[in-house]
């Protein structure tokens, strides 16, 4: 799953809490059928042999009577795999929607509670579990119907079998003791066959799972993190979108860049300002390749980065996002997440710390960098998850740096020491920063203007500032800056 490209996720059918719910209960199917399920259909299939074939021993003709009526059996058993198969996959979809629900309003609880809308959140649980009760229910009448029928057919062969034995004794063929001895060998084996056909269900929904799990096995993701392959990769930092067009594959009809071409050059730093949704946080989201371009290139020191390998490449790269993304364990674990699969001593990870102005409020902490954040951080300010963010780009050091409004959702003293940080991080690097906050771009080595997907004016502060009918200083007039 970890391999699909980002635009995978951006599904709705692959949002965090289906991907998670499907994993859950695919595995749980999946054990359930082949483990606990299979042993059992193995020891019913060996007792059936060995009954079938006492029993021909015993009275050929009685044991040939019975085995003729396996095939109605049979056919109800396939009958009841056809007519439940589409509902296993629709229960599940609508059980994820259910989890989805659940885990949404779990995860935003605050904003639940803020606007004292826990009743309308269990409103629309219940709509979706009714979803979930509809399907059961509906499978389960089909499920008693055939399971019914299939009972049905199994005690008609009981009857033939005795009617048939009555006619043999009848005629000096065979006697009332070795009827009775197939009799009950017949009826253990029936109890056989009854506990097989009831696991269908389940042999069903693992056979689903199974389909499920092996579609995302050998779906071919459009983004190969591990191609080409390539060894270590030393970047210089020079950016270039030549000709872009893009648009997000899960909104094919809302074009981002149409003819998008911008330059970086290594170790300058470059502020993207607009108006919200003119795509600047899409043109950061094309050099870290969470996506490609419908046409032109994407290119690191005159390299196209659908020729690079992406591991690598990313290794060179650092984000800092808005809301920092942080995971529910300790401080010293998000930091090293900045090595991905490398070490970091506790050196470097201080060292981290310090240079993002973080080590202090850690220390203060009574865990210190043993802190555990919480889920997505909540233990901490909004300050100290940016600063913790920071420090998780320093460790990576990487060549080129990505800001996405990085201190746009702080105060001004948060804001200081986040931006003292980033001040130190972007020396000597290739940075491209996303910012509303003049304070933020003015020192930009050149600032770019995004309207309507196009690059519509860019130099430094200064001389932008100097065009009064300019798109810059129409920005900082309304207020936009």
């Amino acid at each position: 799953i970890l391999q699909n490209e980002i635009g995978w996720f951006d599904r709705e059918e692959n949002n965090s809490t289906q991907v998670a719910s499907r994993l859950a209960t695919d595995s749980t199917n999946i054990r359930s059928a082949i483990v606990e399920r299979v042993s059992i259909l193995i020891q019913n299939t060996t007792t059936l042999v060995i009954i079938f074939t006492l029993s021909f021993v015993i009275q050929w003709r009685i044991a040939f009577i019975v085995l003729v009526t396996f095939p109605l059996l049979i056919v109800a058993a396939f009958a009841e795999n056809v007519a439940l198969k589409g509902f296993v996959g629709d229960i599940a979809k609508a059980h994820s929607k259910a989890t989805m629900v659940a885990g949404e309003a779990v995860s935003n609880i605050k904003t639940v509670a803020a606007f004292n809308a826990e009743h309308k959140v269990l409103t629309t649980f219940h709509d979706k579990l009714r979803d979930v009760e509809n399907q059961t229910l509906a499978r389960a009448q089909i499920a008693g119907f055939i399971y019914g029928l299939s009972q049905m057919c199994m005690f008609a062969s009981y009857a033939l079998a005795l009617w048939y034995g009555s006619q043999l004794i009848k005629n000096n063929t065979t006697d009332f003791g070795s009827m009775i001895k197939i009799f009950i060998a017949i009826i253990f084996g029936a109890v056989a066959i009854s506990e097989t056909l009831s696991l269908a269900p389940d042999i069903i929904k693992g056979g689903q799972a199974l389909d499920s799990v092996f579609k995302t096995l050998d779906r071919k993701t459009r983004i190969d993190p591990d191609h080409p392959e390539s060894g270590s990769m030393h970047i210089k930092g020079d950016i270039k979108l030549e000709r872009v067009e893009f648009h997000y594959p899960a909104r094919l009809q809302a074009t981002i860049f149409k003819d998008l071409s911008l330059s970086i050059a290594a170790g300058q730093s470059l502020a993207l300002v607009g108006h919200s949704g003119s795509g600047k946080s899409s043109i950061l989201a094309l050099i870290m390749r969470f996506y490609d371009p419908v046409s032109g290139k994407v290119m690191i020191d005159g390299t196209d980065i659908r020729m690079l390998n992406l591991r690598s490449l990313r290794q060179h790269i650092g984000l800092v996002q808005q809301e920092p993304v942080l995971f529910a364990t300790s401080i010293r674990e998000n930091i090293l997440y900045g090595q991905g699969a490398g070490e970091a001593s506790e050196y470097d990870i201080v060292q981290a710390a310090t240079a993002a102005n973080a080590d202090q409020f850690i220390r203060s902490l009574p865990g210190g960098y043993d802190t555990v954040v919480g889920e997505r951080g909540t233990q901490l300010s909004g300050g100290q998850k940016q600063r913790v963010a920071i420090a998780r780009a320093v460790l990576k050091n990487p060549r080129i740096l990505l800001l996405d409004e990085a201190t746009s959702a702080l105060d001004s003293e948060s804001e200081q020491a986040v931006q003292e940080a980033l001040d130190g991080l972007m020396v000597g690097r290739t940075t491209v920063m996303v910012a509303h906050r003049l304070s933020t771009i003015r020192n930009a080595s050149s600032i770019a203007v995004v309207e309507e997907g196009k690059i519509v004016e860019e130099g430094p502060h200064a001389q932008l500032i100097s065009k009064p009918n300019g798109a810059y200083s129409r920005l900082l007039s309304t207020q936009k800056l």
